[in-house]
């Protein structure tokens, strides 16, 4: 039992080094293995963040192009850098609905090569985006060659719509001409918000309809108040008039004395007859007493 026991401390302590020595290769192998992995990672990591500068990179080109065909597309014009342009509205800064706007615009050729001043526009855009027209108005044609170190003014006018009195529009005015070369350039003289004025004086259709209404109402107030007041006067009852004797018929005057019922008969004659003068009435009692 002794010796199988000595035996097997022999073969544990024979075995026990050779594991050791055979582990210390297989970590070793495991920790190269993850140290290649973690740098395959970082090189990935360095690779896809270079891709994705790259990307935005060509995302920035191309959309810088792209901007570029669209002005090239949209013929978006600048001003000439020898040119100058100046506005002047004569009735000042209020824009008043359904009247009419004039304005002035000066013309300032400061280079060395003529100019040609095409046309004149003005147009009531949307005041959050100016790209939308709410009015545009008629260009005025102009055709007139400005010389080298010479002004030249031009007039327009134009009238805002009566609905959009009270709102706040965005107003552009453009100043559109040439040079010799044939480039041609636009010039905003005046771009900016403007509320536009609601009119005061003078009636609108809305003011005349409700005076017309106002009329008509009292009209047929004051005719049926008078309807009522007729009405009222029908409803009542008529005045009893006391006939007196007048009336022989049930009435027995048989007892009365002949000369008293000719005097009466007389006193009523002059009454139902017209006036006479004091002197025929004197003459008349007179020549009744004669008789």
């Amino acid at each position: 039992m002794m010796k199988i026991l000595h035996k097997l401390l022999l073969l544990l302590l024979l075995a026990f080094p050779a594991t050791i020595l055979m582990k210390g290769p297989l970590v070793a192998a495991q920790d190269a293995t993850e140290d290649e992995e973690a740098a395959d990672e970082v090189t990935a990591e360095d690779e896809d963040d270079e891709a994705e500068v790259e990307d935005d990179e060509n995302t920035e080109l191309t959309e810088e192009k792209e901007e570029e065909e669209e002005e090239a597309s949209s013929g978006d014009v600048k001003a000439s850098p020898h040119a100058d342009t100046t506005i002047l509205f004569v009735k000042g800064d209020d824009f008043p609905a359904n009247d009419i706007v004039k304005f002035l615009v000066g013309f300032s050729n400061k280079g060395s090569e003529e100019f040609v001043v095409e046309s004149l526009d003005a147009s009531f855009r949307y005041p959050q985006d100016f790209q939308f027209y709410i009015q545009n108005f008629t260009a005025l044609q102009l055709g007139t060659v400005v010389p080298p170190q010479r002004q030249a003014t031009f007039e327009y006018s134009f009238i805002p719509a009566e609905p959009m009195g009270g709102r706040p529009f965005g107003l552009v005015i453009n100043l559109n001409y040439k040079d010799n070369s044939g480039n041609v350039f636009q010039d905003a003289v005046f771009n900016q918000t403007v509320t536009i004025i609601e009119r005061e004086d003078g009636l609108d259709g809305e003011t005349i309809f409700l005076y017309v209404f106002l009329s008509g109402l009292g009209l047929l107030v004051v005719v049926g108040l008078h309807q009522l007041l007729e009405s009222r006067k029908r409803r009542r009852p008529a005045p009893k008039v006391e006939m007196g004797t007048t009336s022989h018929n049930n009435v027995d005057m048989s007892w009365i004395p002949q000369e008293t019922l000719n005097q009466i008969m007389l006193s009523r004659r002059d009454k139902a007859s017209p006036k006479r003068s004091p002197r025929k009435r004197a003459q008349k009692r007179s020549a009744g007493s004669d008789e």
